[in-house]
């Protein structure tokens, strides 16, 4: 424990000098606070391992920073000094939670064995807290929170915890990156399908002559191509969910099938005659307005009456700023753990420069630029200067910062090596005119799987240039 950092509050500096003296000789790194408004300035933006919290100061007494820190940072071992001790004093701080209470002037050995053991149990708190965590992800299997106390998303946890035991179809809705894949799958968590299969399908990413044999299969020598018989996702959801996302990039001859399937609880696989039953809750999702698609009579309106027993619409991440401090630390303490990095804590103004950003990409951008504020920011604490360095600004600046569009471009895309997939493609093009058969040579893929990919990435042959 010899790497710790102790925090030293006390408004006496003979008495911070003495403690600081003694806890460096045994080898403890030590900060000093003046007072409690000081302590809990310095306590928001750093990280300590023991706090030796002072009872008697001017501005803010030592109870009532004990009981912030108690609800701010609950792990944190925090042990009381004074030099006014009373019986009646100790058992109440003992009742806030301090981990021991010391009478000035304290004893050597004691005040040692006490820091001791404050900091062992400190660090066994945070272990077990991380033990409970990883044991309920497993549980789970890694299922992510809808996290947020936003009105907004307060109605959506109540409606989900309402229309999920039902069998009503669910229709999400709202803009790329704002979590509507997380709602499909906690309403089939909560469903009573729960133990059978929740199949996604990304109807944005199959391309058209393909999106019905990817919902419904297809036989054997149906079409050029078909080696072997395929069973379709209606199929592979039986007894479970089948989420179709971006549903309002469906063609209109795949959106029949899908509503004579939704009426008859059948489906016929491409190239067949046989009508095979299925048993699947279907949960649609888009970024689309389907009422405009359905008066350019781009999505059927039958259809959009089917899949739209309930509505559940996602807000933006600017429309619900309060919620940005959970979701930033939730995700910090998740990435945190995956890339075996050092959690890190976000200083106050980290936190408002975080709420004043555009978040054009959503929860989805927010995700990446916490962990790029978590791999390039140093020390323990992600200050407002990491922030402003590090996160896209809008306007000008932006415009003209290569390195700043390129970590932006990045916030577009699931993780870099979409980015990177995608950059590669477009270069390949250009060296080969934009002739979609020798590139996909080129690349040594087919050329159906090419345009799956251009489409995905929306990639467009600029012709201005």
């Amino acid at each position: 424990m010899s790497n710790s950092v102790i925090l030293v509050v006390d408004d006496e500096r003979s008495i911070r000098r003495t403690l600081r003296e003694i806890l460096e000789y045994e080898g403890y790194e030590v900060e000093e606070a003046e007072d409690g408004e000081s302590a809990l300035a310095r306590l928001r933006d750093n990280r300590y391992d023991l706090v030796l919290l002072d009872i008697k100061m001017p501005k803010r007494d030592g109870m009532d920073v004990l009981a912030t820190v108690r609800q701010e940072i609950p792990e944190l071992p925090v042990l009381m000094i004074s030099g006014h001790a009373t019986i009646e004093t100790a058992v109440e701080a003992t009742k806030l939670g301090a981990f021991d209470f010391i009478e000035k002037p304290p004893d050597l050995n004691r005040l040692l064995v006490t820091v001791r053991n404050a900091l062992d149990r400190g660090q066994l708190e945070i272990e077990n807290r991380r033990m409970r965590q990883t044991i309920v992800e497993r549980q789970d299997g890694e299922r992510t929170p809808i996290l947020g106390d936003s009105p907004a998303i307060t109605r959506i946890k109540e409606t989900i915890e309402r229309v999920a035991p039902t069998e009503a179809r669910v229709l999400i809705t709202g803009e790329p990156g704002t979590g509507k894949e997380l709602v499909a799958n906690w309403i089939h968590y909560l469903s009573n399908r729960r133990e059978g299969p929740l199949v996604e399908v990304n109807c944005a990413a199959i391309p058209s002559e393909l999106i019905e044999s990817e919902l419904f299969g297809h036989e054997k020598g149906s079409f050029t191509g078909a080696t072997k018989q395929r069973v379709g996702k209606f199929e592979q959801a039986n007894g479970g969910t089948l989420f179709l996302d971006e549903i309002g990039d469906m063609s209109l001859s795949a959106q029949a099938k899908v509503l004579r399937a939704l009426q008859e609880n059948r489906i016929s696989r491409v190239g067949g005659d046989r009508s095979i039953p299925v048993d699947v809750r279907v949960i649609a999702a888009t970024n689309k307005n389907l009422l405009a698609q359905i008066e350019k009579h781009e999505f059927r309106e039958d259809l959009y009456h089917r899949l739209s027993v309930i509505l559940i619409h996602v807000p933006p991440l600017r429309e619900r700023r309060e919620d940005i401090p959970v979701i930033a630390r939730h995700f910090a303490e998740r990435l945190s753990r995956r890339n075996g990095l050092p959690t890190k804590q976000f200083s106050e103004d980290a936190l408002e420069r975080l709420k004043r950003h555009e978040w054009r990409g959503n929860v989805r951008e927010l995700h990446n630029v916490v962990e790029r504020l978590l791999i390039l920011s140093e020390g323990n604490v992600i200050t407002g200067r990491d922030v402003e360095r590090y996160v896209q600004p809008s306007g000008t600046q932006a415009a003209n910062n290569p390195v700043l569009n390129l970590l932006d471009q990045y916030d577009q895309f699931s993780d870099f090596r979409d980015m990177a997939e995608k950059l590669f493609i477009e270069r390949k093009l250009d060296e080969n005119d934009w002739n979609v058969s020798r590139t996909a040579e080129a690349i040594g893929i087919q050329r159906s799987h090419l345009y799956n990919k251009m489409n995905k990435y929306s990639i467009e042959r600029d012709d201005t240039a």
